[in-house]
């Protein structure tokens, strides 16, 4: 090993090291004590006043567990279709490259809240005159298209996933495009392929750019996810609207519903800082 290499080791090294010789308090992410405050102010509430606070968290927590799922399956379906959109917009074929851009284009520009609308109210409009026209042509397929009915769960995961899918392209072909040239020209020179050393040398690297603007992206997913109830999906905001009806309790249930979705984003926010740090010190 040559000089130059042991002393970019006793570099790449000495972040991390500097950073274990610090006191647990210097280390300590204060931020959590912020969600500390809200929990502790959230139980509180529901302790200190159980109606309505204990009632209206008891109606929500399904619609908790709807909304904390529907943000993880839309999530991983957007980081697919996220990588898919960004191999498309890097790609040297044009029809490959040109329906990546359109796609990345014309789905910025149109409102998550109009997307799911369409997908849930109008597409199926659209299937249904396509059935009717492949009717003679293709009648089992036909039949299915006009008899269809969309669940709310999989047409907010499909509205979520075209829209956030977009945005994660680009986050992903800026990923892609920041690694430097050099390192697939040396994967090629070593006999891999092109899919190849994108898999073993060009995404590897890429993810450690693009894990905070991904970070970011899943925060705010956690938070537009509350746009799916407008489409029957029963979500904390639905549960929440639901509880108001019922009790007219409007600040109540809206503060509760409030607090709730601050834990849950600040706790995530918390454990994507910490995978960031960790990352870091990797690389």
């Amino acid at each position: 090993m040559t000089t130059t290499d042991t002393s970019c080791q006793l570099d790449s090294a000495a972040p991390v090291q500097e950073d274990e010789a610090k006191p647990f308090w210097q280390r300590f992410d204060r931020w959590w004590l912020l969600f500390a405050a809200v929990v502790i102010m959230t139980a509180w509430l529901i302790l200190a006043r159980p109606d309505p606070y204990r009632r209206a968290f008891v109606f929500l927590q399904d619609g908790i567990r709807v909304t904390v799922s529907i943000t993880m399956v839309s999530f991983l379906f957007i980081l697919v279709a996220g990588l898919i959109g960004g191999l498309g917009r890097i790609s040297k074929n044009p029809l490959i490259n040109g329906i990546s851009s359109i796609y990345v284009e014309v789905v910025r520009g149109i409102p998550l809240l109009v997307q799911l609308l369409f997908i849930y109210y109008a597409s199926p409009i659209v299937l249904r005159g396509l059935g009717r026209r492949l009717l003679d042509i293709w009648p089992g397929f036909a039949t299915r298209l006009i008899e269809i009915k969309l669940n709310p769960f999989a047409a907010a995961v499909l509205g979520l996933t075209v829209c956030y899918g977009a945005y994660m392209s680009e986050i992903f072909r800026a990923g892609i495009e920041s690694i430097a040239k050099g390192q697939m020209e040396a994967a090629r020179s070593l006999g891999m392929s092109y899919f190849q050393a994108m898999r073993h040398v060009i995404l590897p690297q890429a993810v450690r750019v693009v894990l905070p603007p991904v970070g970011n992206e899943f925060i705010a997913l956690l938070k537009d996810s509350s746009l799916v109830s407008v489409v029957a999906v029963a979500d904390m905001t639905r549960r929440g609207r639901e509880f108001m009806a019922s009790t007219f309790l409007a600040l109540e249930t809206w503060l509760l519903v409030a607090l709730l979705y601050l834990i849950m984003t600040l706790f995530f926010a918390r454990v994507v800082a910490y995978l960031e740090r960790e990352t870091t010190f990797v690389h």
